[in-house]
């Protein structure tokens, strides 16, 4: 018992200790959308649509939104190394590719 209860005591550490970073992941989608609403920003689903047809050697594992910088990063795994592809969210430009 003493031993599930430290378990328990150090999943709930990490759980809090991650709060702040799924805050602000979700505070950022909410931006994607309200931007994309207001026409500022292409959709997920336009820049996924430019991108992966590029990336067709590397499994897609997810994207990302940064609201400050207005850019989506989509995330890809190939051969074991992952690889980010930074993109415009206003013109859908990629920006950078990690190598």
């Amino acid at each position: 018992m003493k031993y599930l209860l430290a378990s328990l005591a150090a999943a709930g550490l990490t759980l809090s200790a991650n709060a702040p970073a799924l805050a602000q992941q979700n505070s950022d989608q909410g931006e994607a959308r309200k931007e994309m609403r207001a026409g500022n920003v292409l959709s997920l689903r336009e820049i996924e649509a430019r991108i992966l047809p590029t990336m067709r050697d590397a499994e897609y594992l997810g994207p990302a939104y940064d609201s400050t910088a207005m850019a989506y990063r989509l995330k890809f795994i190939r051969e074991g190394r992952v690889m980010f592809v930074d993109v415009d969210a206003r013109t859908g430009r990629v920006i950078r590719r990690s190598r």
